[in-house]
């Protein structure tokens, strides 16, 4: 075990500031309301349902994001094209704009009258106050997870491999699905979890595009402005405890995984 001198001990001071500014606040929320209340709301059918949206609409946001994501990832990681900055630019735009900005131009071509709102809407789906339009505004904001974080496991993949397989009479697309996408899976996985995370957490793009029906994050608000923070919390408790819960069993399996490959 490495000894602990000077500059390690004062990094871990300094970015213990940190880790506690991050823990506090969800430890003081994890205790802020009592158990009988946050029993009572887990037999509420509109909290249960509301949980339920949020959890199926960020995985079905997700799914895509993999489905759509990891082709592009493995084409910006293996491939230099006049105009890659541009697309890896537009891929990180909706980290870094406000997502009631999201919403709105989301709004813009997902309503009624949008330029696909409309001819989508003629084959009888609808994205505004309705799930669609949530799976769309999660799938606006956290896609950029997938991609970036596949992209960075498509460039760890040693391009002589895929090569040698070529070689070898492998074609190009049974190459990727053998050698680059099992070598590049736990990045692809880690972006995956990421995206989830940050699907299910999203409100900005969702209240403005689709309010209704009730996510999560849309309910928890509901109830602050309605009736403060004694209704909202321990819905927001049951949240955090989902999605630590998930997390947490997550951990263990990528954790196994390591210690299964070093095996």
């Amino acid at each position: 075990m490495r000894k602990l001198d000077y500059t390690t001990i004062f990094f871990a001071l300094m970015g213990s500031f940190l880790v506690l500014f991050i823990l506090i606040p969800i430890v003081n929320l994890m205790f802020s309301s009592d158990l009988n209340s946050i029993i009572a709301n887990l037999q509420d059918s509109q909290v249960i349902s509301s949980i339920f949206i949020s959890v199926y609409s960020a995985l079905a946001a997700t799914l895509i994001a993999v489905l759509f994501g990891v082709p592009l990832a493995y084409i910006l990681a293996r491939h230099d094209f006049f105009g890659k900055g541009f697309v890896e630019s537009i891929i990180d735009i909706p980290i870094v704009i406000p997502h009631t900005v999201s919403g709105i131009a989301l709004l813009l071509v997902f309503t009624s009258g949008g330029i696909l709102g409309a001819p989508l809407g003629k084959l009888g789906l609808v994205f505004t106050n309705a799930i669609p339009g949530i799976i769309i505004a999660m799938l606006f904001v956290s896609s950029s997870f997938v991609v970036n974080s596949a992209r960075e496991g498509f460039e760890s993949v040693d391009p002589r491999l895929e090569k040698v397989a070529r070689t070898l009479g492998s074609g190009t697309m049974r190459t990727f699905f053998v050698i680059s996408l099992p070598l590049a899976l736990r990045s692809i996985v880690v972006g995956s979890i990421l995206c989830w995370a940050r699907a299910i957490s999203e409100f900005g793009a969702i209240i403005i595009l689709s309010f209704y029906p009730l996510a999560a994050s849309t309910l928890i608000y509901t109830r602050f402005v309605q009736f403060g923070l004694s209704d909202s919390t321990p819905i927001a408790i049951i949240l955090i405890s989902i999605c630590l819960t998930l997390f947490v069993i997550v951990r263990i399996i990528i954790k196994g995984w390591r210690s299964y490959d070093k095996n």
